[in-house]
């Protein structure tokens, strides 16, 4: 009975993790190798595009799932019967072979070896990086936002015509549309700022949860909403300098900051002026504890 007990043990403690990592390693490392295939080389669908910031964001869970180990092994082992609903849940999005669906078995099988596993406990210890898997999972969700993006867009098309009237260009704004010098720039879905303001927000929950900021719920709000400003106000910049660089016939520049690395470039500026932003805050507003 005692020799029964320790093989009962080691199969539960070691044999049972691995033998979970292995398969899902097996069922979900293509997936993700086609998600950053996609991101990298640009050759996935433009709503998949969105969720680029999967780049980070996928490394940055596993790190925290890997810190979180200790605390893991010492939680009891329990079971939750919401986890083995989950589990068909996710076999099944998995065999429906719709991107969307497959996608999304991932975070929701996660989810559910938790609950299996761990119970309750197990899943709040591994919220975080559930919550960042999730968000970085693509659908299509982006596409179905789209449409009422119209306000923003004839926002963005306003104010760069604006700017592009006080630097002495000839510009006239029609709904989404600038007109410069004979030439037409269309402030597309796609150029909304949709996309910069979801990798914005997500590299700023990285960064709240990183420096330990999320302690402060009136510092998390005021850099959420901060960079929700930022994102906006860079992207009027850019659609600005791609309707002069168009309007003045400055095609290089225009495709350099549109398609090519210009306009990765930009985005990772962006991005860093955030880190630059939170330790602003975290020297001028500093926490009760630093304090």
């Amino acid at each position: 009975m005692h020799i029964q007990r320790r093989i009962h043990i080691v199969l539960k403690r070691y044999i049972l993790p691995e033998g979970i990592t292995v398969l899902l390693v097996l069922l979900y490392a293509p997936l993700i190798v086609h998600w950053y295939d996609g991101w990298f080389n640009k050759n996935i669908s433009i709503e998949h595009e969105y969720f680029s910031h999967g780049l980070i964001g996928l490394p940055y869970a596993a790190y925290i799932a890997w810190t979180n180990r200790k605390c893991w092994h010492r939680l009891p082992n329990s079971s939750h019967p919401l986890g083995t609903f989950l589990l068909v849940l996710a076999t099944l999005l998995y065999l429906s072979r719709l991107s969307d669906l497959v996608n999304l078995s991932l975070p929701v099988m996660l989810v559910s070896i938790c609950l299996s596993l761990k119970g309750i406990p197990g899943l709040k210890l591994q919220a975080m990086s559930l919550l960042f898997i999730f968000l970085a999972s693509p659908n299509h969700i982006p596409y179905l936002i789209e449409p009422y993006a119209l306000p923003l867009q004839h926002f963005i098309a306003e104010i760069s015509g604006l700017i592009l009237i006080k630097v002495g260009l000839n510009v006239r704004v029609e709904e989404i549309y600038l007109y410069v010098n004979d030439r037409i720039v269309e402030v597309a879905p796609h150029c909304a700022g949709l996309k910069m303001l979801f990798t914005s927000l997500y590299v700023s929950l990285i960064l709240l949860d990183w420096t330990g900021v999320w302690d402060s719920h009136k510092r998390s709000i005021l850099f959420l909403a901060s960079t929700s400003i930022i994102s906006i106000t860079s992207n009027i910049l850019r659609n600005t300098l791609l309707t002069y660089f168009h309007g003045t016939d400055r095609e290089t520049l225009f495709n350099w900051l549109h398609a090519g690395w210009g306009g990765d470039l930009y985005s990772a500026c962006i991005l860093g002026l955030l880190v630059l932003l939170l330790n602003g805050m975290e020297k001028y507003f500093p926490s009760q504890s630093a304090n």
